[in-house]
């Protein structure tokens, strides 16, 4: 098959530059916080190995899991978003729109509740939740033939029942999950390097899957007679993207939560600079998306300090009005 990515003059330079975003953003999350250190005292604290240091501990204990943890969040809700998009056809597609955070958190509860024992199946189950959302939702489409709205509306509704179901658990079994209300509005307070090695695989796993279909959806945005025509299995790289996707969002539901809308706002932003050619808006929505968790997290630490806002109800802030900008868009398009 002939290499279908077509590279934009400006969507080359649009991803180099972010990766200095990127690492400008990890230094950021590293050096602030709500204890002030000045870079001098957390490298000399570091560079000596004094365990005993406050800088030491907090730099390496607190800071570095968590923005590490920023990073695998916002590259994977990121990427699964633009997955959702493109197999949907649908711009207002995202993990959080059409359910799959819900059915992941739904099975994360569950799980902790039989399992508590095996803190290792929590990303396994959130994966399998979100897996079991986004085929639903996929069938749901495939069966009505659904528009934009009434896609995003089934989703709401799958939502609503799911939520329900995650409230049902909490409130008969209380202490089934340690800093659930955390977990229900999303945050990487109190992450832990040993929380993220499970996650990180699958993370790595769905980003491999995800760029390696890159090809497939930049033909499949042609319409699926057209990608037939020109050789794509439909259903195969349909099923393999709604895999990845639900790999990467389950990922990162189990240890940050039910953070809503990067996978609606960051394929939207990465989408107005480089286009929609699936080559660069993967890894470029990955990098943005962790650059953009980051930042976030780092506001809702420091913006009420001593106090801490949890990341997810910042996301929400921004992430709501603009879910009805794209809305009012679609609607004004449709018109059109």
């Amino acid at each position: 098959m002939k290499n279908n990515c077509k590279k934009p003059n400006n969507g080359g330079v649009w991803l180099l530059l972010m990766l200095p975003v990127l690492m400008i953003s990890v230094v950021l999350g590293l050096l602030f916080g709500g204890t002030e250190f000045s870079p001098a005292e957390l490298w000399q604290a570091i560079s000596a190995g004094d365990e005993e240091s406050a800088a030491y501990r907090i730099f390496m204990f607190i800071r570095l899991p968590r923005v590490v943890a920023a990073v695998l969040a916002g590259a994977a809700l990121a990427v699964s978003g633009v997955l959702l998009q493109a197999i949907l056809h649908n711009p207002l597609a995202g993990p959080n729109i059409i359910g799959v955070n819900n059915g992941a958190g739904l099975l994360v509860l569950l799980c902790a509740a039989f399992f508590p024992a095996q803190p290792a199946l929590l990303p396994l189950a959130a994966f399998l939740g979100a897996l079991g959302t986004a085929l639903l939702v996929f069938a749901l489409a495939l069966r009505v033939s659904a528009s934009q709205i009434a896609l995003v509306l089934t989703g709401i509704a799958l939502s609503s029942i799911f939520g329900a179901g995650i409230n049902s658990i909490l409130i008969a079994a209380p202490d089934v999950y340690t800093g659930a209300s955390a977990f229900l509005v999303g945050g990487l307070s109190g992450i832990s390097a040993g929380e993220l090695a499970w996650p990180a695989a699958y993370i790595a796993v769905g980003l491999v899957l995800a760029f390696a279909l890159h090809r497939d959806l930049n033909i499949l945005a042609l319409g699926d007679a057209a990608a037939q025509t020109l050789g794509v299995q439909v259903g195969r790289v349909r099923l393999l993207a709604i895999v990845a996707a639900a790999v990467l969002a389950g990922a990162a539901i189990s240890f940050a939560g039910l953070i809503s809308f990067v996978g609606l706002i960051v394929p939207h932003a990465v989408r107005f600079l480089i286009g929609s050619d699936h080559c660069l808006l993967l890894p470029m929505s990955a990098l943005a998306g962790g650059s953009f968790v980051i930042l976030c997290d780092l506001a809702a630490r420091t913006l009420f300090a001593p106090y801490e806002l949890p990341v997810g109800i910042l996301m929400s802030f921004i992430g709501g009005p603009f879910f009805i900008f794209l809305i009012l868009r679609s609607r004004r398009v449709a018109h059109d």
